[in-house]
């Protein structure tokens, strides 16, 4: 094939009248290209690596919307054994109780200051050990004295400032005033309780008593204070239990 083509190119030359210098020079037509070779088997795999170091653990993610569902209950436990009965105390009769007479004698008290108080059917005010009632009427002294007695009580009497206090609230209440247990003794100025002890607490209006043994019993004023008085007069009716 090369010889022909080479036969053909001096024909051509010749009759152009080209005279070229033959050199030793030979031009190749590209081959057909061949057919690609298949592919080779795969290679093995290569030996694992060195296991990397853990990362740094991520932002704690926000709370879930809902709440998880509670767990099942347990079994219950086991109850344990009953203790051993003890035996019982001495028990003492009634009357050698003195606790339990005291009480008793306590309740008695109360229910009595109780019932001599509504007796009165009127205001009732505690303070301390004492209840002061009034049924709101006003008399001498002495028929103050015989109510109260008639109730199961006696005539008020302030022994401290709370007392007081509490008899000048009937007294404010009513706006009169209110024969107290206080009256003078023999000597002018002396008073005392009605069972005749000495007065340890006192609350006198400025300038009083100024009754000179001519007034021997002692009224309460709206205020609390106390001025000498002729037991005659009608004054409001207020009792201790």
């Amino acid at each position: 094939m090369w010889l022909s083509l080479l036969a053909l190119t001096l024909i051509l030359m010749a009759a152009s009248g080209t005279v070229c210098e033959v050199k030793d020079v030979c031009v190749g037509s590209p081959g057909i290209p061949s057919i690609p070779g298949s592919h080779g088997l795969p290679g093995r795999d290569g030996r694992d690596g060195a296991k990397g170091d853990p990362g740094p653990p991520g932002p704690m993610g926000p709370p879930g919307d809902m709440p998880g569902s509670p767990g099942n209950d347990g079994l219950p436990g086991i109850p344990g054994e009953c203790g051993k009965k003890g035996e019982p105390g001495e028990r003492l009769p009634a009357h050698l109780d003195e606790e339990l007479q005291a009480t008793l004698q306590d309740f008695r008290h109360q229910i009595l200051q109780t019932r001599g108080a509504l007796s009165l059917q009127g205001f009732i005010l505690a303070v301390g050990e004492k209840v002061f009632a009034t049924n709101g009427q006003s008399v001498t002294f002495d028929a103050t004295q015989e109510a109260c007695t008639r109730a199961g009580g006696s005539i008020a009497v302030p022994r401290s400032p709370e007392e007081n206090e509490a008899i000048a609230s009937f007294v404010k209440k009513h706006n009169t005033y209110a024969y107290v247990g206080l009256t003078e003794g023999p000597s002018p100025g002396d008073f005392r309780y009605s069972d005749g002890t000495p007065v340890d607490y006192t609350n006198w209006y400025p300038g009083q008593p100024a009754g000179r043994g001519k007034e021997t019993c002692m009224e309460m004023y709206t205020d609390g204070q106390w001025n000498d008085k002729s037991c005659l007069h009608y004054r409001l009716t207020i009792c201790e239990f």
